[in-house]
């Protein structure tokens, strides 16, 4: 289960869209995220559903292991869809006890799970096809414009790229621990869910710990290279659009177009 999580890691590639610009990506990114709460039928959805197959293809990342990190949050996706079946009122399709499942439920649950699958998979390809070096310059280059605002986005963007880095090492550290834990005689999988989350407190400690231990081991070696954020930097390669992103921009643009359309026409 810990390492089904492929949210922060890097898939190698050379698809058109590994190639493209990172702030592009990046852009694609939230205005996917923002029309995935636009859409509100099913044709919306189909429609969002069908673009992200084919970005899925064109990337060459195998579904298998995308789908993947659907696993971790499997619970919380199951979890929601529950609440909203459950709590929405409407014409009811089904009672028992105090449960009653209306339709309306019914379809909000649907609609949210969905929401919330494409989502995970559209952000993960964000950071599946960009390098973590090339993810910080694209950040920083979109928020570079509010620096005369006071907004440090050199600082923001390592921040934010340094935390995505991270997960899959503080995943594997984690496994880690559970393996030297289970060596131990450590049962996790056994009994109820508050015995479960007891046995997790031994990994937690020494987790927090190792996390620490990185943390201060980065530190230390961005001091002895003499890292400054705030200083003027070049960069050996910089970041240029070429006509692969203008194309990309444009098609893209076209697919939000059709899913906002479609919604004000529906």
């Amino acid at each position: 289960m810990i390492r089904d999580i492929t949210l922060g890691q890097f898939y190698p590639g050379g698809s058109f869209i590994h190639r493209l610009d990172p702030r592009i990506k990046i852009l694609a990114t939230v205005l996917y995220i923002v029309a995935l709460f636009v859409v509100d039928d099913f044709i919306g959805f189909a429609i969002a559903f069908a673009g992200l197959a084919i970005i899925i293809a064109v990337s060459k990342v195998p579904l298998s292991f995308i789908l993947r990190g659907l696993k971790p949050v499997f619970l919380i996706i199951l979890f929601t869809f529950i609440i909203n079946m459950f709590m929405v009122k409407g014409e009811v399709l089904v009672s028992f006890w105090i449960f009653s499942i209306t339709k309306g439920g019914l379809r909000t649950a649907v609609f949210m799970a969905v929401r919330l699958i494409l989502l995970i998979i559209g952000s993960s390809l964000l950071t599946l096809t960009t390098k973590p070096i090339s993810l910080t310059d694209g950040i920083e280059a979109l928020l570079s414009p509010f620096k005369r605002f006071g907004l440090p986005a050199h600082e923001l963007a390592m921040m934010m790229t340094i935390a995505l880095r991270f997960i899959p090492t503080l995943i594997e550290e984690t496994d880690k621990i559970m393996k030297a834990q289970q060596a131990r005689g450590a049962d996790f999988e056994s009994g109820n869910i508050i015995r479960r989350a007891r046995a997790l407190v031994p990994i937690l400690v020494p987790l927090f710990i190792s996390a620490f231990r990185i943390a201060q081991d980065l530190a230390m070696a961005m001091e002895a290279r003499c890292y400054g954020g705030n200083i003027k930097r070049t960069r050996m390669n910089g970041m240029k659009l070429e006509k692969r992103d203008f194309a990309a921009s444009v098609i893209f643009l076209l697919f939000i177009a059709v899913i906002v359309a479609q919604r004000i026409i529906m």
